[in-house]
């Protein structure tokens, strides 16, 4: 029996019941840590653009795109923090006078950056 191009080009085939399946495998990709922002990016795509997600999964990107999705959105939030705190003037002498306002505050002020962060990057 001839071979056909797949197998010529060093392809195998496993047979399941009647069946010769391809043995098909994806390059390994470069592994890189994906923070929170990434992962949260990456339910999102999973859950609601499947094809987007298949994709880049395909072509050995993923990793890479979540990798830069997550430092992209890490700086937006630490940008936005600082520019939050300044525009309402919490400073360390607040921290040094009244802890507690100043932690009230600031985690007002995460949760703030948070819900821009995923509005304009990660569910965008």
């Amino acid at each position: 029996m001839a071979k056909t191009i797949f197998e010529e080009m060093g392809g195998t085939y496993v047979q399941q019941g009647d069946y010769f399946i391809p043995c098909l495998t994806l390059p390994a990709e470069k592994e890189t840590v994906i923070g929170v922002w990434g992962q949260r990016h990456l339910r999102y795509i999973k859950q609601y653009k499947r094809v987007f997600y298949t994709n880049m999964l395909t072509s050995c990107k993923l990793n890479s795109y979540l990798a830069d999705i997550d430092e992209q959105a890490q700086e937006r939030f630490e940008t936005l923090i600082e520019q939050m705190k300044q525009a309402q003037s919490i400073t360390e002498q607040l921290k040094a006078e009244n802890a507690l306002e100043w932690i009230g505050r600031v985690n007002n002020i995460r949760a703030c950056a948070m819900e821009i962060v995923e509005s304009e990057i990660i569910f965008a």
